[in-house]
């Protein structure tokens, strides 16, 4: 498995270039980002030799479709959706992400059919570029009830999602705090294909009760009370080799720097991947 880092908890750091510059200082192999900006500012010959010059891969780029609200507004971000692909795939990416919120205004079954015809489009297209789309089932108890209806938190649910869109590249996006949320267990990861899972999100949860655990409450890797050695151990037991990526949600910006979060986020690295028999 590759470390990797994403922009959610390393604070103000000041451009993408610093980003891949300190990931490749303190050890980490990957960063997810906006690959279509880089090569905007660097060409892709450019771009592509940053990257090999500090020893970093691209992770996942997000996706760049509102999916989840209007035709309109659907419409317009797959105009962006070729390009983000397209930018991707230049600099060796084969990996694009998005989330679904636990629960909706909108009524759940004509949501649900909109979502598998939505996302099986930007699955289309994605796939013309060799880039697999995860989707990111979300745990936290208070985003359940946050709008009117219930709509998918499980992974369960989740799989069956992936199995009405129907594409080959659709898989996971599978997150330590989200399988924490659902107090799943590594039986549940060791039931999972390693092809199933596209990307994977790794963070901790503070010692509340589990009902209780905000999804902008997260904390770094072996910070907090979150089985994660189990966790990277059910990985590497399926044979996932993908990336395994930070992401640490707070209410506020943390006020430490780039530099001093990159440290703590290697020292919690270091200490589960340790654990876990795997450093």
């Amino acid at each position: 498995m590759l470390r990797g880092v994403t922009s959610a908890g390393l604070g103000s750091i000041e451009s993408e270039e610093r980003m891949i510059e300190l990931a490749a200082a303190y050890g980490f192999q990957a960063v997810d980002l906006d690959a279509a900006a880089l090569i905007a500012r660097h060409g892709v010959d450019g771009a592509r030799s940053l990257l090999q010059q500090h020893g970093i891969v691209l992770g996942a780029i997000g996706l760049p479709v509102e999916w989840r609200t209007t035709e309109e507004a659907f419409r317009q971000g797959l105009e962006k959706l070729a390009t983000y692909a397209a930018a991707a795939a230049a600099l060796g990416g084969t990996s694009c992400c998005t989330y679904i919120l636990p629960s909706t205004d909108l009524k759940p079954a004509p949501f649900m059919a909109q979502a598998a015809r939505r996302l099986r489009t930007c699955a289309q297209i994605l796939g013309a570029y060799g880039i697999r789309l995860g989707l990111e089932f979300v745990g936290p108890h208070h985003l359940r009830t946050q709008w009117k209806h219930p709509f998918i938190w499980t992974l369960e649910e989740t799989l069956d999602l992936i199995a009405v869109i129907g594409e080959p590249n659709v898989g996971l996006l599978f997150d330590a705090y989200h399988w924490y949320t659902n107090e799943l267990n590594v039986a549940d990861i060791e039931k999972l294909r390693p092809e199933q899972i596209v990307h994977v999100h790794i963070n901790d949860a503070p010692d509340v009760p589990v009902s209780e655990a905000a999804d902008n409450q997260r904390l770094y890797p072996g910070e907090g009370v979150i089985d994660l050695a189990a966790f990277l151990q059910g990985l590497q037991k399926i044979g996932y080799t993908g990336v395994v990526a930070q992401e640490i949600l707070t209410k506020a910006p943390p006020t430490e720097s780039p530099e001093v979060l990159m440290q703590r986020s290697k020292a919690g690295f270091d200490r589960v991947f340790a654990a876990a028999g795997m450093a």
